[in-house]
């Protein structure tokens, strides 16, 4: 599944059609296309892992999933795949296995944008707060929580855990509060390295712990694990990585 920074690189890439009336809109997404033709794309916002397509009275959600992409003035898959196509007067934005949802524009009104962690809204004191609230969660589980850490995934999630010496399933209640905020820290810091290396195609290069079996730091074998209550792919060190619980 995209994460935040790859969905931001996606953003990049549409932001051209800003400002651009809609000539043709098609694919097999459950919407009325129709009523897209002839608007205004107004702004292109992310939210995480999410893009929304906002026009004056009604925004497209588009959610990558896990095996969702795009193309930018070309169509690169098959129509089957193909679930949202807008064409305007300088090229045309294409989205593939994904979900794509039409909303009012007042729902965006209701994020909490200071969740996303890659935002210049985002909010670690806020944040601090939510991981208080919730003190029997899994660390893994918090850093792939939405709602308190929007657009981390898995891929942020076991390098930063690495990052800061903590095992994924320890307990918030028992990580100490100086770790807490480290946590915080770097999965913003994180995000930002990940989006350069994304967009200089060397993000795999510098990975340290995600999909590796021997320890960068000491030599020992790493752990793979489905860990929390998603059940997803950890990578840790068990000499490295301090278990809290």
């Amino acid at each position: 599944m995209p994460e935040g920074p790859s969905i931001l690189l996606m953003k990049e890439s549409i932001q051209k059609f800003e400002g651009k009336k809609v000539l043709e809109a098609s694919g097999n997404a459950k919407i009325e296309t129709e009523i897209l033709i002839g608007k205004i794309l107004k702004e292109i916002k992310t939210f995480g892992k999410q893009t929304y397509l906002v026009f004056d009275n009604v925004a497209v959600r588009i959610h990558l999933l896990m095996f969702g992409s795009h193309s930018v003035d070309e169509q690169t898959k098959p129509d089957r795949q193909l679930r949202l196509s807008l064409l305007f007067s300088n090229g045309g934005m294409y989205f593939y296995t994904c979900n794509v949802k039409m909303i009012d524009t007042e729902f965006l009104a209701g994020i909490d944008w200071e969740a996303d962690v890659m935002s210049d809204n985002w909010n670690p004191k806020k944040t601090e707060k939510k991981l208080k609230s919730n003190p029997e969660m899994m660390v893994c589980d918090a850093l792939m929580d939405q709602d308190i850490f929007s657009g981390v995934g898995n891929i942020i999630k076991n390098e930063v855990l690495f990052r800061i010496g903590v095992q994924p399933e320890s307990l918030l209640v028992k990580i100490p509060p100086k770790k807490i905020k480290e946590l915080i820290k770097e999965a913003r810091n994180y995000s930002f390295d990940f989006l350069e290396w994304k967009r200089d195609s060397t993000l795999k290069k510098h990975w340290l712990a995600h999909t590796k079996k021997v320890c960068p730091k000491c030599g020992n074998k790493l752990v793979k694990k489905q860990t929390g209550k998603g059940k997803r792919r950890s990578f840790f060190c068990e000499t490295d990585q301090k278990l809290y619980h």
